[in-house]
């Protein structure tokens, strides 16, 4: 599985993004921030529901130089299709990955055994291509794209300012903390 500080590893792969099926790879994930958003398949219960809630979120994460790439075993076929059928997957801009040969979910090490789909999975990478957060729910378990802005605020802050971080519930213009042996014993 993947692991926190580790850097992710080499793909290729079509995505569906506005209209059009592009090639990508690791090298379109290093120099930004990057959110790859794992889901089980398409044409399913809670995955639109995720999905339309981080396009919910995706200008936003532009303005913060992030770029999200959503990730499931499907063609690319299959999420222009979805795309072209679903209210809630149609506002989608961001890349929608075709992950048919399981290289990238594999390489993030939540591919499901024996199955082929895989896990519900967020990864929060840095502009080095490195894991900065990573968060893994059971099938019924949706996740909050409120929830992720806060941690990729987070994240770009303790990168922003080396020497702090940022304390549980942690909101952008929040007080931080600077670990010291002052500290010790005192939170």
């Amino acid at each position: 599985m993947a692991q926190i500080n580790s850097e992710i590893k080499p793909f290729n792969a079509t995505a569906f993004k506005q209209g059009e099926f592009v090639e990508i790879s690791e090298a379109d994930v290093k120099g930004k921030w990057a959110i790859f958003f794992f889901y089980p398949a398409d044409f399913t219960f809670v995955c639109p529901t995720e999905l339309g809630d981080v396009a919910d979120k995706y200008e936003e994460l532009q303005q913060m130089g992030v770029e999200v790439f959503s990730v499931s075993t499907d063609t690319h076929f299959t999420h222009k299709a979805w795309h072209d059928t679903s209210d809630t997957i149609g506002k989608i801009n961001y890349y929608m990955v075709g992950d048919q040969t399981g290289t990238i979910t594999n390489n993030f090490g939540v591919m499901r055994e024996g199955q082929g789909l895989a896990d519900r999975a967020t990864f929060l990478i840095d502009p080095d291509g490195v894991i900065q957060a990573m968060e893994i729910t059971a099938e019924g378990i949706g996740r909050d794209a409120d929830d992720l802005m806060r941690k990729v605020k987070a994240a770009q802050y303790v990168r922003n300012h080396p020497g702090e971080v940022c304390p549980a519930k942690w909101k952008e213009g929040e007080a931080t903390l600077a670990p010291s042996l002052d500290l010790v014993g005192k939170i």
